[in-house]
């Protein structure tokens, strides 16, 4: 197992991204099914499928706000646990990954109990009207019993990764999402469930997922090992996986505000109708982005190991190689996306109201795709250089601190039209930010590249 470690050290970096990216890829598209398949069942339930879906986009926040905590614990701690295997520190990995566990589990836990004790309150806040808010609850009722296994789950295939085995990580991710297709019917139509199996289904398979994942760290495939001594609740651990993981969670939980922001407009200035629009939108652009998070899951042991060995040309190959790939894949998506928008939303929907908003809104919110993808593969270099405070700033430019002002002021200014413009206008300011910043942290590599061979030489 050590020189599956030492490879990320040694083996060409084209390769190594293919190796890790492409696992990562298709275990990230298949997952994005779990919403993408509730959505399709749920948006042709005979009569109300439309107001289903705008329930179920309502609750989304929640969702993504609790996932958010998952990649707060979970990228926080494959960070470490890469940095340490670049360091040959094993042992340490270990603990971060013991430590990583128990945070997580304790955090779902909590997250849980409280989502159940205000739930009324919670789907309310979040926008739920007369004729949608039985079906915001039902869905986020159920899904409230997968939280530990969301949580837990993502942390250890995270940590799957980071210990150099991105197959394993993507079979684990695939046995979830296929689990999830194939239970989506039968609990929503065979049981005649509606949302309400369409999230037993979901909680099934993260559970399903999330069992495997945990196994593996005691079975022969993995090269560290979850030792019971190291389950525990390390304040330090904790500390160094919160900080590394906060940008991460901060681009989460600026999706979570983002999409309460959209639906709390949206039902001022187009109603059910234009909320229920937005959540397909949202779902197809999400699919489309699971590629690009695919190479960052990718990169970001690739990117840690050789940082933490020193390694810093490397790192900058790795860095230009994941931009380029992004932003093949965002270009891709957004030639399909200006041609085809009405046939996308058409696997939804074949209401007609919601069928108009929706295929034209997600041609103006992909507007900007093409540049997407290199700020989202420079946000996670800083995160798995141990830069955390850098990244958190790069993903707050985008989420907090650019679109929700752009939300309210364009809505204000231009009613639903601009509400659907602000996407764009804000990937375009946080790109040239980013920009700004990668340009000046380049600077600093070559720096730390030519010190590491003057001391090379030295020795």
């Amino acid at each position: 197992m050590k020189d599956k470690h030492q490879l990320m050290g040694t083996e060409k970096i084209g390769k190594l991204l293919l190796q890790f990216s492409l696992p990562a890829i298709i275990g990230m598209v298949v997952n994005a099914l779990y919403n993408i398949v509730d959505r399709i069942y749920i948006g042709n339930i005979a009569n109300v499928g439309h107001l289903a879906i705008a329930g179920v986009g309502i609750v989304f926040p929640v969702i993504i706000f609790v996932f958010g905590f998952s990649i707060l614990i979970g990228l926080g701690s494959a960070t470490n646990i890469s940095l340490n295997l670049g360091r040959k520190n094993q042992d340490e990995a270990e603990k971060y990954l013991g430590t990583a566990l128990v945070y997580g589990t304790v955090v779902s836990f909590i997250l849980a109990l409280i989502a159940y004790i205000w739930l009324d309150y919670i789907v309310g806040f979040l926008g739920g009207s007369e004729k949608t808010f039985v079906y915001a609850k039902e869905y986020l009722k159920v899904c409230i019993l997968g939280f530990p296994a969301a949580v837990v789950g993502y942390v250890a295939n995270a940590s799957i990764r980071a210990d150099g085995n991105p197959k394993m990580a993507m079979i684990t991710l695939l046995l979830g999402a296929v689990t999830n297709i194939v239970l989506d019917p039968i609990f929503i139509f065979y049981f005649g469930m509606g949302v309400k199996g369409a999230a037993l289904a979901t909680i099934i398979s993260q559970y399903v997922s999330g069992i495997w994942a945990v196994y593996y760290f005691y079975s022969r495939f993995s090269g560290i090992k979850i030792r019971r001594e190291y389950l525990v609740a390390s304040f330090e651990k904790i500390k160094e996986i919160t900080m590394i993981g906060s940008a991460p969670f901060a681009i989460q939980l600026g999706s979570s505000v983002v999409n309460y922001t959209y639906n709390s407009t949206l039902k001022v200035y187009g109603g059910d109708t234009a909320i229920g629009a937005m959540a397909v939108v949202q779902a197809i652009l999400v699919f489309t982005l699971m590629p690009v998070f695919g190479i960052n899951q990718g990169l970001q042991p690739v990117l840690g190991y050789n940082y933490g060995a020193r390694l810093f040309s490397r790192v900058k190959e790795a860095l230009y190689k994941a931009i380029f790939g992004a932003t093949a894949i965002c270009v891709f998506y957004y030639i399909i996306i200006q041609f085809f928008s009405k046939d996308l939303i058409k696997i939804f929907t074949h209401e007609q109201g919601l069928l108009d908003i929706a295929s034209r809104g997600l041609k103006v919110e992909a507007f900007m795709l093409p540049i997407i993808g290199f700020q989202i593969i420079c946000t996670v270099y800083f995160q798995a250089v141990g830069k955390p405070k850098m990244s958190l700033f790069m993903s707050l430019s985008r989420q907090i601190i650019v679109l929700i002002p752009c939300i309210l002021i364009m809505s204000k200014m231009f009613g639903a039209v601009g509400i659907w413009y602000a996407a764009p206008v804000s990937d375009f300011i946080a790109t040239l930010v980013t920009l700004i910043l990668i340009k000046r942290e380049l600077k600093t590599l070559k720096n730390l590249e030519e010190k590491s061979t003057i001391d090379k030489i030295k020795n």
